[in-house]
């Protein structure tokens, strides 16, 4: 089938959920005309639609290819990525000042969204690194700056995350990469990383490798932490790679999905000459370290609805041409109709469609908090933390829910890897996996989050969401629900009873707040239908799916209550042998 980018869809969620008028508004992004906007929704549609989507099948099939501590990305890919930067997608959110556009990350999500629907294991490329740009924005020294950041931003180079260890998984705090003074001010760097996303491929001729390790004397856990620096290639005189860093790609994972995307086994300092710079203070690498991880949970988050999203239009596409049985309701007589047509297809399709656009709500509306916190509202800054883990974890439920609709809907076909809906089912299963699995994600809302400020910026939200639907029994209730559940987390002294009840806690308050902005948009199409604005196909449309989703999906969240509220004991109502019975 012919993908094509969901532009209407988007420009209404991006003017009525993330706000992008107002932020045209202020100050801050003065320069953002809706001709500006348009052309970006446009531009990068085309972009992806024409480069990035053609090579879909190519890196399932083929894949990223390892040899001798190479890795080679199939053909194509290495002109598509090339006509990414050179186009400038990759710039429209970074700093002016080393190169960027300075527009919001709003804007810099779709691009996000269009290339991971297009194509989602070769967009992993573009993916972590605007983390190392914001991590180097923050934390790294002007020096640093000014060396790497425009590079960095205009896609040149690429950079990477490195936190995981064979020994450290979840565990952040179990890393054993060491870094060593060196006389000249710079370090040595010792060690072994895993799950590397694109730590070596042959898309740009640099990769800029940010690294947690551990000085000599530092304290255990994560306080010991620091953030390094290294190229895969030293700079020479000019800023141009020079030498090779003592950087060394092991092996790469053949994975369930994303073949597109090289995942390396990284070694650094097998020959004790792996050069780095500390970036931040020492022993302040975790600080410097979730300023990448935030944004890439809220990417990863957006991984979620651009799996939705083209599964959705796969699935649509067959259901609307396979022709299989008449009607049961007799009105197609004996003629046999697309099975679209037939009441349970029309549902699992209804659902896709509604979860997408809510996952979808979700996200543009954490990318706008993050913009008005980068313009100083620090209401919106604590909102933002909020409902990160929501869009990264709850974001990543829906993909793969909606990905295993896909295949359901195309029947046998779609165990057949032809039909082309096994792909999606099978790229999508990473998403809740890395970076911070969802149960990690849900620990922290019921602890960084809730019990942080002791329930005000989630109590701040609840009372929004009650000001905009007071009128909407459903989301009432929901509502109620949340609260209670919230209370008690708040109360019950034994954390493990937080924690057993995290996930569907995090779920209820994922449709609550999903419903709340359906129904806000849900409100504004149907006004604008009243008063003949807009197209009336795609407004009739959107007031389908949201009423769907506010009626059938939201109640099926209340019914989490119970479990949220359980507690531990039938968790560990056996023992660990018992378990194993």
């Amino acid at each position: 089938m012919t993908f094509s980018v969901p532009t209407a869809e988007q420009r209404f969620v991006l003017r009525h959920i993330a706000g992008i008028n107002e932020m045209a508004a202020t100050e801050c992004f003065a320069g953002l005309s809706d001709d500006l906007v348009e052309a970006i929704l446009y531009g990068a549609a085309a972009f992806a639609e024409g480069e990035y989507a053609p090579l879909l099948r190519l890196g399932d099939t083929q894949g990223a290819q390892w040899h001798e501590g190479s890795v080679t990305m199939p053909v194509g890919f290495k002109a598509a990525y090339r006509a990414f930067f050179e186009n400038g997608w990759g710039a429209i959110a970074g700093p002016q000042a080393f190169g960027g556009q300075g527009l919001p990350f709003s804007l810099a999500t779709i691009v996000m969204e269009d290339l991971g629907t297009a194509n989602l294991g070769f967009s992993l490329v573009n993916m972590l690194t605007p983390g190392a740009i914001e991590a180097l924005a923050a934390h790294g020294t002007g020096d640093q700056q000014q060396t790497w950041l425009p590079k960095l931003i205009t896609g040149e180079w690429t950079g990477t995350m490195n936190l995981t260890e064979p020994q450290a998984g979840s565990d952040v705090g179990a890393v054993r990469a060491s870094a060593s003074p060196a006389p000249d001010g710079t370090w040595r760097i010792k060690g072994q990383k895993i799950f590397i996303t694109f730590g070596e491929h042959d898309l740009v001729d640099n990769i800029l490798h940010l690294i947690l390790a551990r000085t000599s004397g530092a304290p255990e856990g994560t306080k010991g932490l620091s953030l390094f620096l290294v190229p895969k290639f030293r700079l020479d005189a000019s800023g141009k790679p020079g030498d090779p860093n003592d950087v060394h790609c092991v092996s790469i994972e053949h994975k369930l999905g994303i073949h597109a995307s090289p995942t390396c086994v990284m070694s650094y300092g097998d020959h004790d000459d792996c050069v780095g710079e500390l970036v931040g203070e020492e022993g302040g690498g975790m600080r410097a370290m979730f300023t990448m991880m935030n944004n890439a949970r809220i990417n990863v988050g957006n991984q979620g609805v651009q799996v939705a999203e083209r599964a959705t239009q796969l699935a649509l596409d067959y259901a609307r041409e396979r022709i299989q049985s008449p009607r049961a309701d007799g009105s197609s007589g004996k003629t046999p109709v697309a099975i679209l047509d037939h009441p349970d297809v029309r549902r699992m399709a209804l659902r896709m469609k509604a979860q997408t656009q809510a996952a979808r709500s979700l996200l543009y509306y954490a990318a706008g908090q993050v913009d008005r916190a980068h313009m100083g509202d620090r209401n919106a800054a604590t909102r933002a933390d909020l409902v990160t883990p929501l869009i990264k974890a709850h974001g990543t439920d829906i993909g793969c829910e909606v990905a295993s609709l896909g295949v359901q809907i195309h029947g046998g076909m779609g165990f057949i890897e032809e039909a082309g809906a096994a792909q999606h089912y099978r790229d999508a299963r990473i998403t809740p996996i890395y970076e911070g699995t969802n149960g990690i994600q849900a620990a922290d809302l019921v602890g960084r989050k809730l019990k942080g400020d002791g329930g005000v910026g989630l109590r701040a939200l609840l009372a929004e969401i009650r000001a905009e639907v007071n009128e909407l029994s459903e989301l009432a209730t929901l509502a109620d629900g949340v609260e209670e559940v919230a209370d008690w987390m708040l109360t019950v002294p034994n954390v493990n009873d937080r924690l057993a009840g995290s996930y569907p806690f995090l779920t209820m308050l994922s449709v609550l707040t999903c419903g709340w902005l359906m129904a806000r948009q849900e409100r504004i199409a149907r006004a604008m239908m009243a008063a003949d604005e807009g197209d009336s196909l795609f407004l009739k449309a959107k007031l389908a799916t949201t009423r769907f989703y506010i009626s059938q999906l939201v109640p099926e969240a209340l019914g989490l209550r119970a479990a949220a509220l359980a507690g531990a004991q039938p968790i560990y109502a056996l023992t660990l042998e018992e378990m194993m019975v």
